[in-house]
């Protein structure tokens, strides 16, 4: 599903983000990627994105090399993989319902596809009922589902989360994570970066440690600085 190989992003001779990474993640997987801060974990979560381009190496996801991706196929890309943000970037003036919506309305979906897809998404994620409400009506770990159904609606092989419980209370990031892994058991790989110790040992998942820009540790288990 993703492959990297020997990635490599320098912001100058001096400043290595990633350093020579080789990773390989199984379709279907749950990996969490941990490390302190500066160790490269984030960029190479924007690498996946294509927010970042490589200064060195490759990255292939589902059998698509997109380490020289063109700014046109981006948009594609991201329908492949869902993303999911610490900072939940809400529409504050539109429902659960129209926010979910939007996400297929800019990539162009015909109406009655959107008609179709919003109220599954919304149900994957524990909302149903509350459709018409805004923003400002909900708890952060309901803002955060309206955030994981609005990356769920092109049904993406991937998600990827950035520190979605980076704002949560310990109750309300484990429902999170918990919702996280119903995505991964549907078939949906998932990639979650987070500074959470707890979360990464109540997963008991495959665990990467990123350090100095590369891989300092791949292991099955708990959180570790390597």
């Amino acid at each position: 599903m993703i492959k990297c190989h020997k990635l490599s992003k320098h912001y100058n001779p001096d400043i290595k983000a990633l350093d020579g990474v080789d990773l390989h993640i199984e379709p279907g997987e749950f990996v969490s990627i941990v490390g302190q801060s500066g160790m490269g974990k984030t960029t190479l979560l924007r690498m996946l994105i294509a927010e970042e381009r490589p200064t060195k190496g490759k990255i292939v996801i589902g059998g698509w090399d997109i380490s020289k991706i063109r700014g046109s196929a981006v948009p594609y890309l991201r329908r492949q993989i869902g993303v999911v943000y610490q900072d939940i970037k809400l529409l504050p003036k539109k429902t659960v319902h129209e926010n979910v919506a939007f996400a297929l309305e800019v990539s162009g979906e015909p109406r009655k596809r959107i008609r179709e897809v919003v109220p599954q998404v919304i149900k994957i994620v524990g909302l149903n009922g509350k459709e018409g409400r805004y923003p400002h009506q909900m708890s952060g770990g309901e803002q955060q589902r309206v955030a994981i159904a609005r990356a769920l609606v092109h049904r993406p092989k991937v998600l990827v989360a950035d520190e979605p419980t980076g704002n949560l209370d310990a109750i309300t990031a484990h429902e999170i994570i918990d919702l996280l892994k119903k995505i991964n058991n549907f078939g949906t790989t998932v990639v979650l970066v987070t500074h959470d110790r707890d979360i990464v040992n109540h997963l008991k998942k495959r665990v990467i440690t990123m350090k100095d820009g590369k891989v300092a540790r791949d292991h099955v288990g708990k959180y570790s600085l390597a």
